[in-house]
């Protein structure tokens, strides 16, 4: 059970379902009409929170950091709406113990809803609102032993004011007001990922043709003129002797070396696109009719 001195941390903490998926945050605390404990808390839900619903917590728990309860989240988003700045209906409230099987209706007893801030830990059990903070008599969530019987009696709603914030009477004027949801739509940041650079070395084989020269040898007989008749006669008549030239050849030799090639760097672009964003809006309309048929507008 969680205590109701807890109430100002819990309010706005983090609602966490039995698979330990986020659900929303905890936007009001209701509070058993006997004892006071909290019994039920509006889960905000939907973009930007704009949608809440109600989840009993008599088996919740609290860690600190956030409210851990019993129902799956899809239970808990799918579950009836209900409007934060309206108390609850006898019908509503049968809609919510219905659907959370919780077995029967509302007591007729006299409860309250809790903001942050608020309780006075005193050692009565009536609870302390600020200004504009309403309870609801006979329609209040209780989780005690009393849902057996769904009747539900003299109704009221009573707040700090006289008059309510959305009606016409002698503390307010004769207008009334409509309101409608709009949506503020914005950006964030968020990391989406890491990009590197990485470098590593592979090997390849290369083939380059390289000309390369060598010296052969060629016997060139001449015949014996005028003009080399002295190198003839020169020497002996008849002698052994023997000649020889000296043979090249160019051989490829390999070398290798390392030279800078291109620089490599990240540079990051902005890319704008058009995303849609689709959620459902809420608005009031105001009817007109005098009594008369067909007068409506």
């Amino acid at each position: 059970m969680i205590a109701t001195p807890d109430i100002d941390e819990i309010i706005g903490a983090d609602v966490v379902d039995a698979e330990n998926n986020k659900v929303g945050k905890v936007g009001q605390v209701y509070l058993d009409s006997e004892d006071n404990h909290p019994s039920w808390v509006s889960v905000k839900t939907g973009l930007f929170g704009t949608s809440e619903t109600l989840v009993p917590i008599g088996d919740a728990t609290w860690d600190q950091s956030a409210l851990h309860v019993s129902y799956a989240k899809d239970r808990i988003k799918d579950a009836p709406r209900v409007d934060p700045d309206q108390d609850l209906s006898p019908e509503e409230q049968d809609r919510l113990y219905s659907y959370y099987e919780q077995g029967g209706a509302y007591t007729d007893s006299v409860g309250t809803t809790a903001t942050a801030g608020d309780y006075s830990d005193s050692s009565t059990s009536d609870y302390t609102g600020t200004e504009g903070a309403t309870s609801v008599q006979g329609v209040q969530i209780d989780d005690g032993a009393s849902r057996g019987s769904t009747e539900v009696q003299d109704a009221t709603v009573v707040s700090d004011t006289a008059g309510g914030h959305d009606t016409s009477g002698p503390n307010t004027d004769d207008a009334i007001t409509r309101s409608e949801e709009r949506l503020n739509v914005g950006t964030q940041s968020v990391q989406t990922g890491r990009a590197r650079l990485r470098k590593y070395i592979v090997t390849e084989q290369q083939s380059v043709t390289v000309p390369v020269t060598h010296e052969e040898v060629r016997v060139e007989r001449e015949p014996i003129t005028d003009a080399n008749a002295a190198d003839a006669y020169r020497g002996a008549d008849l002698s052994e002797e023997q000649a020889e030239v000296t043979l090249n050849e160019e051989r490829v030799v390999v070398d290798k070396e390392t030279v800078p090639v291109e620089r490599v760097r990240l540079e990051k672009d902005v890319v704008t696109e058009n995303q849609n964003v689709t959620e459902d809006v809420r608005k009031e309309q105001i009817d007109y009719e005098d009594g008369t048929p067909g007068t409506r507008a």
